[in-house]
Formats: C-alpha cells, structure tokens, sequence
C-alpha cells in the first residue's frame, strides 16, 4: 500500500509525519533542528530518500541540510553559502572583494529528474542552483540582471524569492514569484528571463499595470497542463492558460481574494484550493472561521470546505508555502496554521482533522507519495 510523508518546517524546527494509504493514524518525528527556523523542507520527487530543508537562524546563519533516508538521518551542506566556506554568515561569495549578503533560504525546489540538482529562492531575491546535491552553489545571474531589477520592491515580508515552478514539459522553462517584484518566466534553464504580468492590477504602486512591482504570493501548475497556471496575487486569485502570458481574475464569490497559498488538486487540473483571510492587515480567516476553498471550475465559482476546521474564534494563518496535495487516488490536502496545527483531509477537502496539534508556528508543508 502507498503512504505519504509530510514535511513541516517551523519556526522552531522540523517534523516528520507519516502514515499509510488510508491517512488515518499518523507518526511523528521532530523537533529536527530544534530551535532553528526551519523556513522550507521538500523532497526530490525521483528519490524519496532525498530531502532538502533549509535551516537559518539571526545569530548563526544560513544552512542547507539534506537526508539520503527520508529524514532519519541529516548532513550539513551548502556551506558556499557562506563567505569564504565559513557556515553562518548569511554572505554569497562571488569572487568579488565585497561580498553580497542575504537574509535567507526561502524556498527550495529539487529537480524533476536528478535528485542531486535543486535551486533555492533566497531573499533578497536571487535564484541558485546546485547539481551536486547541495554541496556547491551558483548563481543563476540573469535574474538579478534583468533590466528590471533597480525596481523591485521589498513586500511586508522582505524581497523574497518564495515559488519556484519546474515545467515538467518543456524542460528549459521554469517560473518564479517574488514579493514584491512579480512573477518571472525563463525558457532556457534560468539563464534569462522575462516578466509575466499582463493582466495583474495592484493597487499602490505608481502605475497598477507596471511590468514588475505586483506583490504575487504563490504560483501553482498540474503536471499534466503546464500551460495553465493558477496565482494568488496581495487580492486577487489570477488563472493563465498560455504559460503566463495573460492573467484574468478567478476570485468570484470568495468571502476575500486576499490569501496566501495556492494548490491544484492531483488528478483534476481544474479543481484548485486557496485559503482566504480577512485582509492584508488582519492575517487571520474572515469571521474567525477557518476555510479552505474549492473551485472545481478552475475558477470563479468557489465552495467553503469546513467539516473539520474551527469555525469559531480561529486566528491563524495560513503562509505562502504551507499547503500541499498528495498523490494518491484520493487526493489529499494539508494545510499548516500559524497557531501550530496540520489539519488534513483524505478525501479532497470534503473532511478535516488536525493530525498534530501544538507544533511552534508552521512556515511550510511539503508531501511526499511514497510508493
């Protein structure tokens, strides 16, 4: 029988669930890493064995750490992160006299077809890449070099590169999102890269329509249609069917089109799930009632799933990389709170329960199907 591993990062380390096909009963393994912020964790999807996280604290610095056991076992890597080989400095070292700092790994994402290859998003925004596993480090420079760059824009969060999406088709094209810049597409491995903005509006920047400057919170994709890309945008969910180049609004009757994360459904590429708070001054659900919701029409047309969730006084969170899909003939969905909860549902949304309760706040949930 399938089972599925969840990987949860969190503020104050990280945790391993695990359970069978039926997603019922469930063990946990952590606190990893106990008391580091543990920003994002994600599995190579052609080795199960293999895991990223990235650890980072404000005193000691920034880590990779990587398991070749699902998680039993971790090694330091990646310490060209660091200025000169030394671990904990937050520096890239490039070779010039003056090293260039950053503040964090915000988003790790392993290759479709080399479990040694990964690219990490970090903030400020730059995008790197390893095909060793981790152990080294470059720059993919063309991003930071885009003409567009002198006007990027930190969001509340930082300048961040938060998403990043692999084309399983066309294998030289991969997007990327950061806050508050925009939404990014390159054709040829990451080594130049274009704007996809047309059709977003953000109010606040000098000019709604710009080029770079929308605050996009997360992308999404189904293997099986990467034309199609799903958005949500600081308000906003945003559809595309022509690989980014044109963006209409899907947000319809939700209750707000202010959220975070964004996800596809595994086996229905019209079904997508966004979870909606209030605004973007008050992070918690509308009404104080947990909801995930569904549009089975890729769009527009939007249901309240809440068999499960608190529906009375909640004022969690729900951040940008914090839900994730599984791949099993039932789909399942997860979803990590602020307030330390992963609630789960093994039948696509229709029910809920929360398999750990209490962890420190969840910054990511990443799914492994195992076979």
């Amino acid at each position: 029988m399938s089972s599925v591993r969840v990987l949860v990062g969190t503020r104050k380390g990280a945790f391993i669930l695990t359970a069978d096909g039926k997603r019922t009963n469930w063990k946990v393994s952590g606190p990893h890493f106990a008391g580091w912020e543990l920003y994002h964790l994600k599995g190579s999807p052609v080795d199960p064995n293999r895991i990223y996280a990235s650890q980072s604290s404000g005193w000691f610095g920034q880590l990779i750490q990587r398991s070749s056991d699902g998680g039993v076992t971790w090694e330091p890597v990646g310490n060209k992160f660091a200025y000169d080989g030394v671990t904990g400095t937050h520096q890239w070292y490039d070779g010039t006299p003056h090293p260039w700092e950053f503040k964090r790994v915000w988003h790790l994402e392993p290759s479709l077809d080399d479990a040694d290859t990964v690219y990490a998003g970090i903030e400020d925004a730059a995008l790197f890449k390893s095909i060793d596993g981790g152990a080294n480090w470059s720059e993919l420079s063309g991003l930071r070099g885009h003409g567009s760059g002198p006007h990027w824009q930190p969001g509340a969060g930082g300048m961040c590169l938060h998403t990043i999406v692999l084309d399983p088709v066309n294998t030289g094209r991969m997007y990327l999102a950061i806050s508050a810049a925009g939404a990014f597409r390159s054709d040829d491995h990451g080594d130049t890269w274009k704007p996809i903005t047309r059709g977003l509006k953000s109010k606040g920047i000098p000019v709604e329509t710009a080029e770079v400057g929308h605050c996009v919170h997360r992308i999404a994709m189904h293997p099986s249609r990467p034309d199609t890309l799903f958005m949500q945008k600081h308000w906003d969910v945003m559809r595309s069917d022509d690989a980014g180049e044109n963006w209409t609004e899907v947000s319809g009757n939700l209750p707000s089109d202010f959220g975070f994360p964004i996800d596809v459904h595994a086996h229905e590429p019209e079904t997508i799930y966004v979870v909606p708070i209030k605004s973007d001054s008050e992070h918690y659900p509308p009404e104080g009632k947990l909801r995930v919701y569904r549009s089975r029409t890729g769009g527009n047309e939007w249901e309240a799933l809440t068999n499960g969730l608190p529906q009375q006084d909640c004022y969690v969170n729900v951040l940008r990389d914090a839900m994730a899909v599984d791949r099993l003939d039932a789909c399942g969905i997860y979803v990590g709170t602020t307030g330390g909860q992963v609630y789960a549902s093994n039948d696509a949304g229709d029910h809920w329960t929360a398999i750990v309760r209490d962890l420190p706040p969840v910054l990511s949930v990443e799914v492994q199907t195992l076979a």
